[in-house]
């Protein structure tokens, strides 16, 4: 019997049209334009200005984007899974919401929260379910509103994040492509360096938290930059070990864009040597979280071919990280 796989069939996305560049930054924070873009690769990040708009309009869009694409009929996707750190409501899942509103009226739908692994982790979750046989057709959107969640006074954070949603379709695949292995891993010593004080159970909403700006993103920037630089690296080096893999086999790195020198130093382990092998967007859309992984996919897939080796690393929050290796499925040409 011939082993079924999980490949990605189609990728889709959605941004928002407005720029929040850096030399707008630098009237509302002491900041400049030199600063943000040596220390970060960030040149602007999309704002999502509407207010009545949450992270659901964008992972409905990015959505869309692969329905019309593969002119899919939205009754054939069995499963919905939204990647984010901004779910629209803290109950209610995101995802049933975007399954209804795109017409997945046979799909069931949960959101998937582990910070800017969040991604990474729903392709580990699809492939298991593609695997089992179960079902054929997963959608897995990232996507995040970060401006909801940033302080636009804090310049450790306001630099850096942007919104935005990216998605994939995951079907299966008999040819021996797609999804090969994986290696996620996860440590809760991160639990105070990347947080929001407020708004969980522990530290429920009150007048004070907001009055103290607890509902906000913060973050301890040199912890979190020197846990990811290692852990990044290291789960990228252990897919590549265990599964004999070169750095000449590698076609593509696909990592999330939090700041270009934690992507650098993960290319510099993994011994890539040719730069154009490293997938960077981030200078046009800054950290998205959960969307940067399939943005790329998004902006790069004209460049993939079939049977490409692709090796994607994250890092986010909690802390949460990991390394996927996939065979690319399609020529997009």
């Amino acid at each position: 019997m011939t082993k079924i796989t999980a490949a990605i069939t189609a990728v889709g996305a959605y941004v928002p049209e407005y720029k929040l560049t850096n030399k707008e930054l630098e009237t509302l924070v002491d900041t400049n334009d030199e600063w943000i873009t040596s220390r970060t690769g960030i040149k602007e990040r999309r704002i999502l200005k509407d207010d009545t708009k949450g992270t659901s309009y964008m992972a409905i869009k990015a959505a869309e984007d692969i329905l019309e694409k593969r002119k899919l009929d939205p009754k054939e996707i069995d499963m919905i899974i939204v990647a984010t750190a901004t779910p629209d409501m803290s109950v209610a899942a995101t995802a049933a919401y975007v399954a209804s509103e795109i017409g997945a009226t046979n799909a069931f739908g949960y959101d998937l929260a582990a910070a800017c692994s969040s991604f990474l982790y729903g392709m580990s979750t699809a492939a298991g379910y593609i695997e089992s046989g179960r079902y054929k057709k997963i959608l897995v959107i990232g996507a995040d509103k970060m401006s909801s969640i940033v302080d636009y006074t804090d310049r450790t954070t306001c630099i850096i994040f942007g919104d935005g949603a990216g998605a994939a379709l995951f079907e299966p695949n008999e040819e021996g492509l797609g999804l090969q292995d994986e290696y996620l891993r996860s440590d809760g010593v991160g639990r105070n360096f990347l947080r929001i004080e407020a708004g969980g159970s522990l530290n429920p909403a009150t007048h004070e938290t907001v009055d103290k700006k607890q509902h906000f993103i913060k973050q301890d920037g040199k912890t979190v930059f020197k846990y990811a630089v290692s852990s990044m690296a290291d789960a990228c080096v252990n897919v590549m070990k265990r599964n004999n893999l070169s750095n000449e086999d590698v076609d593509w790195l696909v990592s999330h864009q939090a700041n270009k020198r934690i992507i650098d130093a993960t290319a510099n382990r993994m011994g890539l040597k040719d730069k154009n092998k490293i997938l960077v967007n981030i200078e046009k859309y800054g950290n998205t979280t959960s969307a940067t992984i399939p943005l790329v996919l998004f902006d790069f897939e004209k460049q993939f071919k079939k049977g490409d080796t692709i090796v994607f690393a994250s890092f986010g929050g909690g802390f949460t990280w990991g390394s996927i290796y996939l065979k690319w499925a399609y020529n997009s040409n």
